[in-house]
């Protein structure tokens, strides 16, 4: 059984909000949970993780605590239009937030262009 994986700490939530105040040029609500995750492919069990959540429109990011210093994320429009970064996971919280919000960024300019 996996030791509880530690909340964001103060320095990683100040990180997330200065990436994401700069990206939408405003303070943004960000809020705190708690998800479930398989840390391997192979794994049986769930872990519980740390979570960040904020949206902006119709997009709405998460970015999971994994460890001590490992995160995933994910920006989604809804439960079939979910989204990666390409990246499994980062050690380092400002790149992660910050691939995260660029991918986001190119991600609605290409759709802005080529509207499905």
């Amino acid at each position: 059984m996996q030791d509880k994986i530690p909340d964001f700490t103060d320095t990683e939530l100040w990180v997330i909000r200065q990436a994401v105040a700069e990206r939408f040029r405003r303070e943004v609500e960000i809020q705190q949970a708690d998800a479930e995750l398989r840390l391997n492919p192979g794994d049986r069990e769930l872990t519980l993780c740390p979570v960040v959540y904020w949206r902006d429109g119709q997009a709405q990011f998460v970015i999971f605590k994994t460890g001590v210093q490992a995160y995933r994320n994910q920006f989604f429009y809804s439960v079939l239009k979910q989204y990666g970064t390409g990246r499994d996971e980062y050690t380092d919280i400002g790149e992660c937030v910050m691939i995260l919000l660029q991918v986001q960024a190119d991600h609605a300019a290409k759709n802005a262009l080529n509207p499905a």
